[in-house]
């Protein structure tokens, strides 16, 4: 069975990302969120560790790039949490599973559930009709988009994160837990943008300085008018170029938008660059996305 035609894939190459409708089914996407359930429910996070997560490059820089938790957090299941969740003792004010605003970064390594989609025959198919060689997974996320709360997700590329050399070896899968819409924040995406290159990058800062991370260069402004949205129903996947511009406004309705993503990298005649926020380790190198 062919998951991507010809066409679909001159598309990916042309627009720097591809919807694939109802990729997976309703069952395999019910299976991660159950999964997930477990997960929160039995999340015990240390009074240290709870680090409000940020989409605002100044908040990012403070509260994820000068923290340990972030930077070694590329080889565990680690917590990150929206704005306000916690009071002056550091408890839950809201329910603990609207507290979440998303768990990384080696759920395709630590959770069977999720290692079974990641290393799934149709993705590794995927992978195999838009020539990767010898993809592996750099990391792998869970974004919940709470209601009413969750974010919004400013314009960026991945590749301002996940660097590269030469560029256009990284690309996400982005799978659709629950339907994505304008309402919930789906996301929006600048066709062909994946063209031009990057202009910003987030670096690791010297051993013992602080913050842990730095940005280097800007982010460029993006007329709205260019941006195309990409509403999605449950099970859908996105393909997305590691250049391609990107975003996602705030989820302002009373329906979440569950999310599970990661990023493969074509490994082949590749360098990851030594000054990404993550890198590979002794007890989880990258591991193949072949198996």
């Amino acid at each position: 069975m062919d998951f991507i035609t010809e066409e679909q894939i001159q598309k990916y190459r042309q627009d720097g990302y591809l919807v694939l409708e109802r990729f997976f089914s309703p069952e395999e996407c019910d299976a991660l969120r159950e999964r997930m359930a477990v997960i929160v429910e039995r999340m015990d996070v240390p009074l240290h560790c709870r680090t409000e997560f940020s989409t605002e490059q100044e908040q990012q820089l403070k509260n994820q790039g000068s923290a340990d938790y972030f930077m070694s957090s590329g080889d565990k299941v680690r917590f990150f949490f929206e704005k306000g969740v916690f009071d002056s003792q550091g408890d839950f004010l809201v329910p603990r599973e609207r507290s979440v605003n998303k768990i990384g970064h080696a759920l395709h390594a630590s959770e069977p559930v999720f290692k079974n989609v990641t290393h799934s025959p149709k993705v590794q198919e995927l992978s195999r009709k838009l020539d990767f060689k010898q993809p592996v997974v750099v990391q792998s996320m869970y974004i919940f988009k709470q209601p009413g709360i969750g974010g919004e997700v400013t314009p960026h590329q991945d590749a301002t994160f996940l660097y590269t050399e030469p560029l256009g070896r990284v690309m996400g899968v982005w799978i659709a837990l629950e339907d994505a819409t304008e309402e919930n924040g789906c996301l929006w995406f600048i066709p062909g943008s994946h063209k031009t290159g990057i202009t910003r990058r987030m670096v690791r800062t010297p051993a013992g300085t602080f913050p842990r991370t730095q940005f280097i260069g800007s982010e460029r402004t993006y007329a709205d008018e260019k941006f195309v949205m990409a509403p999605v129903k449950k099970g859908s996947l996105i393909l997305i170029h590691g250049e391609v511009v990107h975003r996602s406004a705030m989820n302002s309705s009373n329906h979440s938008r569950h999310v599970y993503t990661f990023h493969i990298m074509e490994s082949e005649n590749t360098r990851w660059s030594a000054e990404n926020w993550l890198q590979p380790t002794q007890e989880l190198p990258f591991p193949s996305l072949y198996t």
